[in-house]
């Protein structure tokens, strides 16, 4: 019997109460990256160190899963080598880069806030490039979106802003769109989590040319990292961020995507920002004010109106062999539907 899901309908009661906790979880392990590697920046590591660090441990963690996924299918790799090397080296390792270097000088959740308006940028870049003119919805939910990043940002108070962090951020958002854009190709023919570990080893290899030829600034420390709750091995961080807020966090969010389609998971995956200012407070102790708070719920609902004013596609099926996995992400721009057979 075969299940047909779109971007708004689910087939499964079932698929719904399995995959919400994954998508959820998903979303909290993705959330704590921040928290965790803005202590060990503060200890001495640069936020290249950081990222190339956590890329490397992700990428070896999920390389017998992305092998096992291609079956011998290594035609794949390099029929997609070019969309390949933009999700590692712009998608995944200058993402990751420029959200470090924004919570090296800013608070992890209000980067990531930042960073989350990246569906307001996808918009635009439709419009643009493929002249999709966005709906009257999408129009609102940006304009909300915008009004959320002026007053988390306190601009109208007066308050003191970090120009750098706000341009790393944004850096983030211009990275994450690239990622949603990219994500949502569903002619390739490629395993997602075959994406996801081709890009993490594309990544950590394009970072670490970078710092060995000066490029991208690398130091680090084996000093004992401290957080709020007190002080830990440096490796328990790296693993963290390596294991548990990547390797484990993308097969989450795939698993979850399957179950809930893209759409769905998507709405579920805004739970990050939730985690990130959770782990901001549990190992930093930050939190934002009364009203960066209000700008942060204003981005996140402008967020999700323009999301619900993405056309919903039914303009083709792309059919998926049975057993492959769905689109990967955790927070994907997709408009065509999914067919499992």
């Amino acid at each position: 019997m075969s299940k047909v899901r779109s971007d708004t309908v689910v087939s499964s009661a079932r698929d719904v109460r399995l995959g919400l906790p994954l998508a959820l979880a998903a979303a909290f392990a993705f959330g704590m990256s921040g928290g965790w590697a803005r202590g060990l920046i503060d200890a001495g590591w640069t936020p290249g160190a950081a990222v190339t660090a956590r890329i490397w441990v992700a990428a070896l963690v999920l390389l017998i899963p992305t092998i096992l996924s291609l079956r011998g299918r290594w035609v794949l790799l390099r029929r997609n080598a070019g969309m390949i090397l933009a999700y590692g080296l712009l998608a995944v390792a200058a993402t990751q880069l420029f959200y470090f270097q924004a919570v090296a000088v800013m608070d992890v959740g209000l980067a990531l806030l930042i960073e989350y308006t990246a569906p307001v940028a996808v918009l635009l870049w439709l419009w643009l490039r493929r002249g999709e003119r966005p709906t009257r919805r999408s129009i609102l939910g940006a304009a909300i979106a915008f009004v959320g990043l002026v007053l988390m940002l306190d601009i109208l108070t007066g308050a003191d802003v970090n120009v750098a962090g706000i341009l790393w951020a944004l850096g983030a958002m211009v990275g994450a769109a690239t990622y949603f854009v990219l994500s949502a190709k569903v002619d390739t023919g490629l395993p997602p989590i075959a994406l996801a570990g081709s890009g993490l080893l594309l990544g950590a290899v394009g970072l670490t040319v970078a710092g060995a030829i000066g490029v991208l600034p690398i130091a680090w420390t084996t000093d004992d990292i401290a957080y709020r709750f007190g002080s830990v091995p440096w490796f328990v961080p790296v693993l963290a961020m390596g294991v548990v807020a990547t390797a484990l966090a993308y097969l989450l969010g795939i698993a979850s995507t399957r179950m809930l389609g893209s759409r769905l998971a998507s709405f579920v995956a805004l739970a990050e920002v939730v985690a990130a200012l959770l782990f901001g407070w549990l190992l930093l102790g930050q939190l934002p004010d009364l009203l960066q708070a209000l700008g942060g719920v204003l981005v996140l609902v402008g967020v999700v109106v323009v999301k619900l004013g993405e056309p919903v596609a039914a303009k083709f099926v792309e059919p998926i062999p049975a057993g492959a996995p769905a689109l990967p992400a955790k927070n994907v721009y997709e408009k065509p539907a999914e067919k499992e057979l």
